[in-house]
């Protein structure tokens, strides 16, 4: 029986086998680029929602695939994907010039570090600098951001000011009005900004410690 990981899991290696990003084998394919995301993958109610047949064979026409191969890739033993994310110092992400206003990494400056099986195109790494968020990371950990991944209470997160503050709490709360953050360092307090004052908030994926 086939399930619904095996049939995802095919298509982010028929991807990665064209050299591309999920979203890049959605447009390869003529296909709205979002298709194929991990935002897409899941409904709003928690549902599993699997790809159109359709979606599976524009993508096999866009990079040359035979079906026996497609299935051939539902069964292949996974293989580690590795790829290039930008990375900046921690005390640099608070210039201009790094990000969009939608905390997307932009611009030049960016140095690179290769990561395995990163999801989100989008993601980029920062290095961790003084001493505020100790003990949870230190000096020199590399944290891998995701800003396009959705943020839940509890989550730990990079969140930057319009004023340009960046800091790393743990979301408490978040409503339309109020953000609640937790400091990761005891020492330090806990913030409440008002929505009004905060750029974007982006979700921790990994850290290196």
């Amino acid at each position: 029986m086939l399930t619904h990981a095996q049939i995802w899991t095919a298509i982010d290696r028929l991807a990665a086998r064209a050299g591309l990003s999920a979203s890049g084998l959605a447009k390869k394919a003529g296909l709205d680029p979002t298709t194929f995301n991990k935002s897409k993958r899941i409904t709003p109610d928690g549902r599993a929602r699997w790809p159109s047949t359709e979606s599976v064979a524009k993508s096999l026409a866009a990079t040359g695939t035979s079906v026996e191969t497609f299935i051939a890739l539902i069964s292949e033993a996974p293989r580690p994907i590795t790829q290039a994310v930008p990375l900046i110092g921690f005390a640099e992400a608070g210039s201009r010039g790094y990000f969009d206003d939608g905390g997307f990494p932009v611009g030049k400056g960016w140095d690179e570090i290769a990561f395995p099986s990163v999801n989100d195109e989008h993601a980029y790494a920062l290095e961790i600098s003084g001493t505020s968020m100790e003990p949870a990371y230190r000096k020199g950990d590399i944290i891998v951001v995701s800003p396009g991944a959705p943020v839940r209470r509890g989550d730990r997160v990079v969140v930057k000011t319009k004023d340009g503050e960046v800091m790393v709490k743990q979301l408490a709360r978040k409503t339309a009005k109020t953000i609640e953050l937790h400091s990761l360092n005891p020492e330090h307090p806990a913030r409440t900004l008002p929505m009004s004052d905060v750029l974007w908030v982006a979700r921790i994926m990994w850290a290196s410690q």
